[in-house]
């Protein structure tokens, strides 16, 4: 029987051969468009708890006809013989597909259990960071958004394309923005690891309107809130309602006797959530000013390059032997990485 594979598992599996396959996914997006030549083609976009794809139905195609029965929302089985290839990436020039069973929906809406080991513990490794935060006030108001949003939280998307643009994405972003947090406190002690945790987590805090997934599929909705405002607004908004619900506690008048001033603590996270796009250009609506709020906008902007270049590597095609096509956002071609020296084993 033909084997069952990811998106990811079968991009892998393409480089350079054609391979038979199946996959399982449900339908991001479909359009009936033309060639230069005028001939009418379905272009549909396959979705998983990864990545998604696109497949071209031609009109001299059995899946041509096929096509026009589909609906986006619906879930399928694409059994074909895939390939990678510079013109349309992964792609299958014949294919035939069939309507996902309910215990198999189920399935693909679980994910693959090594994605959902690893947002399990990336989540696990947010939480503790957030609870080793030395600041009542600051660790208060990150359990508070842990408490009300860790559910939506854990189903939203750090980007609607670019990087992590799946269900659960944020937190792999958010994770790994502190554990670079972590070290570069570590390296410059006279940034406030406090301050810098929390700017973390509610920076892209506004994303949990703007980039949510439902827990039923892989089609990101447009929110209206998300559209209005962007998630920086958003997300300043949501930060000062924690803040206010703060102040109905009774520490509340204690910690407004500490130092740093309570005050001064709120305006500096509002500030990280504002600049942290690091330009005005970018959407950011003031520059960064302290050395946190730079830090965390190269923090954000390396995780998000990186996640860009690995997706880069694992789905470009190659121009020559090491040498990999540019691929959108990044600037320009990649070259195959320099591989890291081991000892010549001892004869």
């Amino acid at each position: 029987m033909v084997s069952l594979l990811s998106i990811a598992e079968l991009r892998a599996a393409t480089q350079g051969v054609r391979v038979p396959a199946r996959v399982h996914g449900q339908i991001y997006s479909l359009l009936q468009k033309e060639t230069q030549q005028k001939k009418p083609y379905w272009e549909l976009i396959l979705a998983d708890a990864e990545a998604r794809f696109v497949l071209r139905a031609w009109s001299d195609s059995p899946s041509f006809k096929q096509c026009a029965d589909l609906a986006q929302g619906g879930f399928l089985e694409i059994t074909g013989e895939f390939e990678s290839g510079l013109t349309y990436g992964l792609d299958a020039k014949s294919w035939a597909c069939r309507p996902l069973d309910p215990d198999e929906i189920q399935a693909l809406l679980a994910g693959p259990k090594s994605l959902r080991e690893k947002q399990a513990l990336d989540y696990a490794y947010i939480a503790d960071c957030a609870a080793r935060i030395a600041d009542p006030r600051l660790n208060a108001l990150c359990a508070m958004f842990l408490d009300e949003l860790g559910e939506r939280f854990r189903r939203t998307a750090a980007a609607r394309n670019n990087h992590h643009a799946r269900r659960g994405g944020l937190v792999e972003h958010t994770a790994q923005m502190m554990r670079s947090a972590e070290a570069i406190c570590t390296a410059y002690p006279n940034l406030n690891r406090d301050l810098m945790i929390a700017g973390v987590l509610v920076h892209d805090s506004g994303k949990l309107w703007e980039n949510s997934l439902p827990p039923d599929g892989f089609i990101m909705p447009y929110d209206e809130r998300g559209e209005m405002m962007g998630h920086i607004a958003i997300g300043m908004e949501l930060t000062n309602r924690l803040w206010r619900q703060l102040a109905e506690r009774p520490e509340y008048e204690d910690w407004k006797k500490m130092s740093p001033r309570i005050d001064d603590i709120r305006l500096h996270l509002t500030h990280l959530i504002l600049s942290h796009h690091g330009e005005l250009q970018y959407g950011s609506p003031v520059l960064p000013k302290t050395p946190e709020a730079f830090a965390l906008h190269y923090i954000d902007n390396l995780d998000a390059k990186m996640e860009m270049l690995s997706a880069a590597y694992q789905n470009a095609g190659l121009l020559a032997p090491r040498i990999y096509e540019k691929a959108w956002p990044l600037p320009t071609n990649l070259f195959v990485p320099l591989p890291v020296w081991t000892p010549e084993p001892q004869t």
